[in-house]
């Protein structure tokens, strides 16, 4: 460790680009020596009464320069000039070379060093790894999560959990072998929407949306079978379950989801067993499918033998009087929501409205597929419902939502974009000649993590949207969520830069 102790300079600009000047001027000058380490990012913030996060953007911008590497679990250190070479010289990997080491055991010269090699590797399991960066830069921020903001939920939780374990310590201590009541009745209360309530003993409490989804392919498909989705949407979905030998399908949309006659379509062909939907706020399009609509998709689903996932995570946001699908098909529709992007994500909270049928058999899925609800958190789940701080929440959060939509209103107001002052995200169209891919690229070169629209396609497809989606509620402040919006619209406003191949 050293001790080095840097001022920011005075001056114009992002203080993170000033601190990276300064950072790089020490180790030209010598103050900052090869192979000193870096301050820890906090203890530095606390120093200089900065953010973390200023602190890591800077960091990361001298290590885009090559002047450091990063290494996880020991810290940022100072390069040699030959370093330095190598990194640039090798940071940029030949998959095509199968690099043999040499006959004396010692590393040839065309291989790089072990350092640039774990830095520059491809996973090995890259196939199920998304488009999405899986390590980010520390500091970096993160518009590629739609997360509930911190609103200030910990010191209810925090209340919450402790009455939890005075009240239940057995509970706590045990494996979860029974639903309360009170947890069913917290799920029915969250998901009624649109003059609708889930009917009594449909409710089956979930380890969050995610795990809920996967337990209904589960208990409703084979391998083998197929599964239809919207060419666009949320993709996770799709992709796991091809983890559990399911077949995704795809099937034309508009602004208001699936199109009836494509559906119909890939019914007759392809017969899918099951169809999932956002109808209230369609990810990543902010789309609304109308009643009529609505209707439509029923009617063919019903057509067809067809059982319908209504994923309604992102519509606890939006209040509309229009009847979910669980309203016009309870016999074969599975109502999903859960509380983590109206309320807080860590808790997990979620449920399934399922036709009666296969409550139990939803039940039984999710406890094979996930080990089991924890009681804790589905009882938290339930008191911060049932005592109205949910709703609290909600209220605020969207409060919190139509003041970041301001801020997009202000720095990305005159680009064509899909945005709404309850949605959590928007999806925005880059300019000629950006391409979403590039694009993506060129803002995680400065530290700011968005989705392009591969991270949203069921599959392989030729259609081309050259849109991206930015999620505006995980950084921490609006300063943050300001200074990344005003950090993309340079991006858009550089058309140069897309020939750059960012790597």
């Amino acid at each position: 460790m050293t001790n080095w102790h840097p001022e920011i300079p005075e001056g114009q600009g992002p203080l993170y680009i000033r601190l990276a000047d300064r950072i790089a001027d020490d180790i030209a000058t010598g103050a900052l020596a090869t192979g000193a380490k870096l301050p820890p990012q906090r203890d530095l913030a606390f120093d200089l009464g900065v953010t973390v996060g200023t602190i890591g953007r800077a960091y990361a911008v001298i290590r885009r320069q090559g002047l450091v590497s990063g290494e996880v679990g020991r810290g940022t250190f100072v390069l040699g000039s030959a370093e330095a070479a190598q990194l640039q010289e090798f940071g940029k990997p030949d998959l095509g070379m199968d690099v043999q080491p040499a006959a004396n055991g010692q590393r040839s010269a065309a291989e790089p060093p072990s350092w640039v090699r774990e830095a520059t590797a491809v996973p090995k399991d890259a196939a199920f790894a998304g488009t999405r960066i899986s390590v980010p830069a520390p500091g970096a921020i993160r518009f590629d999560s739609t997360s509930a903001p911190e609103i200030g939920q910990a010191e209810i939780i925090g209340r919450l959990t402790s009455d939890i374990t005075r009240d239940h310590p057995h509970e706590i201590a045990s494996y979860t072998r029974d639903v309360p009541e009170s947890w069913r009745r917290a799920g029915r209360k969250w998901l009624a929407r649109g003059g609708w309530e889930p009917a009594e003993g449909s409710i089956v409490p979930a380890t969050g949306a995610q795990a809920a989804i996967m337990a209904i392919m589960a208990a409703t498909t084979a391998p083998g079978d197929q599964i239809a989705f919207e060419e666009l949407t949320y993709s996770s979905i799709s992709r796991g379950g091809a983890l559990m030998g399911r077949r995704p399908v795809e099937v034309a949309r508009d602004d208001e989801g699936p199109l009836p006659e494509d559906l119909a379509r890939v019914c007759a062909q392809k017969h899918p067993k099951v169809l999932f939907v956002m109808p209230t706020m369609h990810n990543p399009t902010l789309g609304l499918m109308g009643e009529a609509r609505r209707r439509d998709i029923v009617a063919i689903a019903r057509q067809n033998n067809l059982w319908i996932i209504e994923d309604e995570v992102y519509g606890s946001l939006r209040q509309t009087s229009l009847p979910p699908l669980a309203a016009l098909a309870p016999e074969r529709t599975f109502h999903v929501g859960s509380l983590s992007k109206s309320v807080t994500a860590g808790v997990r909270g979620g449920w399934v409205s399922s036709p009666l049928s296969h409550a139990q058999r939803i039940y039984t899925a999710h406890k094979m597929l996930t080990g089991g609800i924890s009681f804790l958190l589905s009882e938290l789940s339930a008191r911060l419902i049932l005592s109205g701080a949910a709703d609290t929440f909600r209220e605020r959060i969207l409060v919190e939502i139509a003041a970041r939509h301001a801020l997009v209103r202000q720095h990305l107001g005159s680009y064509e974009l899909e945005a709404a002052p309850d949605a959590p995200f928007l999806w925005l169209k880059v300019p000629e000649p950006w391409l979403s891919g590039t694009f993506k690229a060129a803002a995680a070169s400065a530290n700011v993590l968005i989705d392009d629209e591969d991270e949203f396609k069921t599959g392989r497809s030729g259609k081309v949207y050259h849109r991206v989606r930015i999620g505006v509620t995980n950084p921490l402040t609006r300063e943050e969520t300001a200074e990344g919006l005003r950090i993309v619209r340079n991006i858009m406003e550089d058309s140069g830069a897309c020939y750059d191949s960012f790597e």
